[in-house]
């Protein structure tokens, strides 16, 4: 069982802006987690199948926490859920969509294809550090972690 401390995020999100935004708020949070970023769906399934260039587990962990955005480039955020919840194992891992779409047919869409959580990105930087730190509260602090092992 990894301890708290040890759980790192990937985040999946192409707009530059978005990820130092995300990750200077997780900064501001005090929140020690290492963050893995990628920018398209293609390369969020090669990180988590541990192929190309992530192979190497020690320096590319499997993620306790997926943040996804959905309007991503060459594969969807809803093609990579659809992909990752036909995984034996990786299909444990929580995944919450962090986008700017208020469609409910992306919300309903994501929420038929077994994601954990739903949050739009909020506009404020403030906010988007309080959402941060609920997310790691929830989700690294408090939230079971379940195993995910690869063969």
């Amino acid at each position: 069982m990894m301890s708290h401390s040890e759980f790192s995020i990937l985040l999946v999100e192409d707009d530059p802006n978005d990820i130092f935004l995300i990750e200077r708020a997780f900064r501001r949070a005090n929140l020690k987690h290492s963050i893995h970023v990628v920018k398209d769906g293609d390369e969020a399934v090669m990180y988590l199948k541990g192929q190309s260039c992530y192979t190497e587990r020690e320096n590319y962990p499997l993620p306790a926490l997926i943040l996804l955005d959905l309007k991503l480039p060459r594969r969807s955020g809803l093609e990579v859920l659809e992909w990752l919840k036909q995984q034996p194992l990786l299909k444990r891992i929580p995944v919450v969509v962090l986008t700017s779409s208020r469609e409910n047919i992306d919300v309903d869409r994501a929420y038929d294809m077994g994601v954990n959580s739903y949050l739009i990105k909020p506009v404020a930087f403030n906010a988007l550090q309080e959402m941060m730190q609920a997310l790691d509260s929830y989700w690294l602090q408090f939230n079971q972690y379940p195993s995910v092992y690869l063969s």
